[in-house]
């Protein structure tokens, strides 16, 4: 299981690197926003709120297996680590 972090890890923070990892990864598979979005079943303008165009809402666990799948990588690799700890206290 990948490493967890203290509960003061800014949220904001951990959205943006997971905005990259998703950019990133797609560039190097050399897919535009759109093949993405279609590919994964949702809209264009979905997935780029996604890669921070706008708010967006956290993905879904179906909408994270759906990139990992389009992209040919596992959730770990789209989720940046540490993970932040979300336990209620």
């Amino acid at each position: 299981m990948a490493e967890r972090i203290n509960a003061d890890m800014d949220w904001t923070q951990y959205t943006r690197e997971f905005e990259m990892n998703l950019r990133r990864i797609r560039a190097q598979r050399g897919f535009s926003q759109e093949r993405v979005a279609y590919d994964a079943g949702m809209s264009r303008l979905q997935y780029q709120r996604l890669e921070g165009g706008g708010s967006s809402k956290d993905p879904t666990a179906k909408t994270l297996i759906a990139l990992a799948q389009v992209l040919d990588v596992s959730i770990d690799e789209l989720l940046p680590t540490p993970w932040p700890d979300l336990r209620a206290r």
